[in-house]
């Protein structure tokens, strides 16, 4: 006679609960760790756009603060040579005034005055530089003998414009325009290496997330690893690229 089937004896039961426990776990632990790898994933791409951009942008910088040495130096070299100009205009000038002062009797070109090439005054005045000349010319128009609102020389007077000093001026704001752009260059680097740091922020929450035993402390280091992600790709979108 054949017997009726026992019942589930109590190991089976247990055996059914332990399944059922373990269910969830075992799908929240596999969710987490394809979590995980999503994150190392996209931190190691970040991560590596983030180093290549920052040498990109520090070459720029060092680039720039080479331009603005080089221009810093050829208009110091322009100056230099505008005041070696000055010099030979002033010297020139002097010893012209002197000898309109032997040759007149008096202090400065008398009215009209036109040089005489055969005096020593009119061979100095033939050989002022050619951008002196125009000053000279205004200013004895000015007849500064006897006209006391006479500028008091030449170099007052404004056609007296130094091409070399200008040029000095021009590189020198090339220069600061060169520099300003390396310290914005620099701090574009700076903000990538930040984010660089960040990027192994996230890999290091996401390895550790994948390997811990406690559910809690693994959803949560991946959690954390997700908001810092998230964080530094909103941050990278907001800086400049340079390709």
């Amino acid at each position: 006679m054949t017997g009726t089937a026992a019942p589930d004896g109590p190991t089976d039961a247990a055996d059914r609960g332990s399944s059922d426990s373990r269910g969830p776990a075992a799908s929240l632990h596999r969710h987490l760790e394809l979590v995980a790898a999503v994150l190392l994933a996209i931190a190691t791409v970040m991560t590596a756009w983030s180093a290549f951009q920052s040498a990109r942008w520090g070459g720029e910088m060092a680039t720039a603060y080479s331009a603005a040495g080089a221009a810093r130096t050829e208009s110091n070299r322009a100056s230099t040579r505008a005041g070696q100009e000055t010099i030979i205009d002033v010297q020139l000038f002097t010893d012209w005034l002197s000898a309109l002062d032997a040759e007149q009797g008096r202090v400065g070109p008398a009215p009209g005055y036109e040089p005489d090439p055969a005096t020593y005054s009119g061979f100095l005045y033939a050989r002022f530089r050619e951008e002196f000349q125009p000053a000279v010319e205004a200013w004895v128009a000015q007849d500064p003998s006897t006209n006391p609102a006479a500028p008091p020389s030449p170099f007052a007077m404004d056609e007296y414009v130094l091409a070399s000093s200008q040029e000095s001026q021009r590189l020198e704001k090339k220069a600061d325009v060169l520099a300003a752009r390396a310290h914005q260059a620099n701090g574009v680097k700076d903000n990538y290496v930040l984010a660089t740091v960040m990027c192994a922020s996230v890999l290091f929450f996401g390895g550790i997330g994948a390997k811990l035993s406690s559910p809690r402390l693994r959803l949560a280091m991946v959690g954390l690893g997700t908001v810092v992600l998230l964080a530094t790709l909103g941050v990278l979108l907001a800086y400049p690229i340079k390709v």
